[in-house]
């Protein structure tokens, strides 16, 4: 018989299927209009995406080109979800026939600008940032019958688990910003042609490569660390497949949607051995340089063994209407695999919370059963209090016990308390961790994410387009392994400053640690990891040679959005603070980034001079596009750095079979098993 964990792998992966299986409910990038307008919308004509993953970061740059049918100048507004973790590095906006970078500007100022400019019919252009949200891309006049091409470039560092490499690139906007939605309407299609290339360049060998949800993509492996990705989708081709699928003449060019994410997996090597990579980039002349240091344990984690107390949070809210007849299935299989010895308790919430099992039950069959008709009678509606859900599971919890909180939700908190800071004084209070699905690309990643990891769990977040089971699985292993709790990185040896993040908290099974900074010279560097694994402590260190780099400059702009990632979890834990909000509008100027302070404005080249905005940022994109090219000439690198000393005994966790992470668990297995009912929760609504 399979234990509690079984039971809850299945539970959690129908949960999980249950937030992605409605496909009507999700909005999709694209242009925006609001309710009501006479005029036909603006096309947008193409779209052409071009990713560059070198190995510890990851550089896209989207081209868009729009036009307008109407016999009258038209403002443009684009709008497409923020992609994780990522940092709009340059807007440029192109007027009669020339590029014109946009400069970073105070996000009052630019808006000010820009209305001033577009009332005065002068060519402009906005890129915003609407919080944790949406990029908002504006556009003043797309003159009549013409058309007008902008691009826009962001960085963010790569996401590698368990051997797992994962990159997003997100158009499901999620729907949970009802204000928003009531006030625009959506233009979410490309006319005449969409573009999506890949060029994967990793510092180790690559094993596989896959689009769970795009089987057309093509496909290369160059050698063992080089793969490509093409996926290409124009007006006649797709209007082609029409025609041939309905055995009848298309009607017209099919224009390609907007409305699912790129989600690109790829499967390192087995048997890789933990390691530390180091980057640095240095501008020739200066004596400060800046480095991202990236830690990938060995599988030195031992199993947990012990029985377990599970709650699990469940978002019933407004925007899960429509799923509770897999939530249901998902109920009944899961239990159906519980350990009579285990215990589980069910929370629902939407504007407020239900513990709809009354305290714990033992996984008896009996009461499983009447769990389920507990659910069966519950229905989704009203918003989502976060904070009822959160207190309700913190409740009646057994000292005697190990306890760990599931929390699935698609939403943001919006009813009752919502601050940051009421969330994480209140986990502060007891000991137990939180493991948060984060589902969808509205969600509330920051205040999501910062309560997790001040639980010291971990979140992850969901696309529609994942490997729902590969996630899973991701999840299971953290679970089952003790984590690093405590953990402490510390450089010496060699100067180093503004090291971000400041605090790591806990490393899981398969984690990466990634560490931005400064340093002052070169030479020998001491890098000590140290925590507390199961109460004992554990440490570990390596020493290797440090030397100046002039290859990524992007560097730089990545260190900076880490500090600036830092200030903003500061204000949103204890409130937002003038100072704070300075520091991040001064580095935001200074290393040309979009924030929540600061936005890219584009104007005509005489106009920022008499604005009083300095031309600086185009000095930064050349060195940055001269670096590239130079990389892109090369083979792909290797930054491993602690070859000679290597920091782990042990190879880094897999599931594939080596480094010891491999073997298939009665855990593996119900997840494995929940295939069939992911079949079912994952089929496509016909329209």
């Amino acid at each position: 018989m399979l234990n509690g964990k079984a039971g809850l792998a299945s539970l959690s992966a129908c949960v999980l299927m249950l937030s992605l299986s409605n496909p009507d409910a999700a909005q999709a990038a694209g242009l925006l209009k609001p309710h009501g307008g006479s005029l036909p919308d603006l096309d947008l004509r193409s779209q052409d995406v071009n990713v560059t993953i070198e190995g510890e970061y990851a550089i896209t740059t989207v081209d868009q080109v729009f036009y307008n049918p109407n016999a009258q100048p038209l403002e443009a507004i684009y709008s497409f979800p923020v992609p994780e973790k990522a940092a709009v590095s340059q807007f440029t906006y192109w007027i009669n026939g020339a590029p014109v970078h946009g400069e970073v500007v105070a996000k009052k100022q630019a808006r000010e600008i820009y209305e001033q400019e577009k009332s005065e019919g002068r060519n402009a252009g906005l890129t915003e940032q609407d919080a944790y949200k949406t990029f908002d891309i504006s556009i003043s006049q797309v003159l009549p019958q013409q058309e007008t091409k902008i691009r826009l470039v962001y960085l963010q560092p790569v996401h590698v688990d368990t051997g797992i490499g994962r990159y997003v690139y997100p158009l499901e906007e999620g729907g949970v910003d009802e204000e928003k939605l009531a006030f625009w309407t959506a233009n979410e299609t490309v006319k005449e042609r969409f573009s999506f290339n890949l060029d994967l360049r990793s510092g180790y060998p690559v094993e596989a490569l896959r689009l769970p949800e795009h089987p057309q993509a093509q496909i290369a492996r160059m050698d063992e660390q080089r793969w490509t990705v093409s996926l290409q989708s124009d007006a006649q081709s797709q209007a082609a497949v029409q025609e041939d699928a309905a055995n009848a003449p298309a009607s017209a060019p099919s224009a390609y949607k907007l409305d699912k994410d790129i989600v690109v997996y790829w499967r390192q090597q087995q048997n890789l051995p933990g390691s530390v990579d180091l980057i640095t980039y240095k501008e020739p002349g200066k004596d400060k340089g800046t480095f991202m240091l990236t830690v990938a344990p060995g599988d030195d984690l031992p199993a947990i063994t012990e029985g377990r107390d599970w709650t699990l949070v469940l978002d019933r809210s407004g925007s899960m209407s429509g799923k509770f007849s897999t939530l249901l299935e998902g109920l009944r299989k899961g239990f159906a695999k519980f350990n009579s010895n285990d215990r589980v308790r069910v929370i629902m919430f939407n504007d407020n919370a239900t513990d709809i099992t009354n305290g714990w039950v033992q996984a008896t069959q009996e009461n499983l059963q009447q769990v389920v008709s507990a659910v069966e009678n519950a229905g989704p509606n009203g918003g989502t209090n976060l904070m009822s859900a959160i207190q309700g599971a913190l409740t009646g919890l057994d000292a005697e016990r190990t306890n760990a909180i599931w929390l699935v939700t698609d939403g943001e908190a919006n009813v009752g308390e919502t601050k940051q800071k009421a969330f994480i004084e209140l986990l502060e209070k007891k000991d137990i961790r939180l493991f948060t699905f984060i589902m969808g690309n509205s969600a509330n990643r920051p205040l999501l994410e910062a309560i997790t990891k001040h639980s010291n769990g971990f979140a992850i977040s969901v696309s529609n387009s994942d490997d729902i089971i590969g996630q899973l699985m991701l999840a299971a292993s953290k679970v089952d392994h003790a984590a690093l709790h405590g953990a402490n990185l510390k450089i010496s040896g060699i100067k180093t400053a503004d090291v971000f993040p400041k605090q790591i908290g806990s490393v899981y099974r398969g984690q990466q640690l990634v560490m931005f900074g400064h340093y002052y010279g070169s030479g020998q560097a001491k890098v000590e990891l140290t925590g507390k694994v199961s109460g004992s402590p554990i440490r570990y260190q390596t020493q290797f040679e440090v030397k100046d780099g002039t290859l990524h400059p992007e560097l730089e702009r990545l260190w900076a959005f880490a500090q600036i990632e830092d200030l903003m979890d500061q204000q949103q834990d204890y409130g937002e603070d003038a100072d704070r909000k300075q520091a991040v509008t001064d580095l935001a100027v200074e290393y040309g980034l979009v924030t929540d302070y600061t936005s890219m404005l584009v104007l005509d080249e005489g106009r920022f001079e008499h604005y009083g905005v300095d031309r600086r940022i185009g000095d930064r994109i050349q060195r940055e596009e001269s670096a590239r090219e130079v990389r892109a000439q090369q083979p792909a690198q290797s930054h491993r750095v602690d070859s000679q000393q290597p920091m782990y005994t042990k190879s880094r966790p897999s599931f594939g079979g080596g480094g010891g992470g491999g073997a298939i668990d009665g855990f593996m297995l119900a997840l494995l098993g929940a295939l069939a009912i992911a079949g079912r929760c994952f089929r496509p609504r016909k329209r």
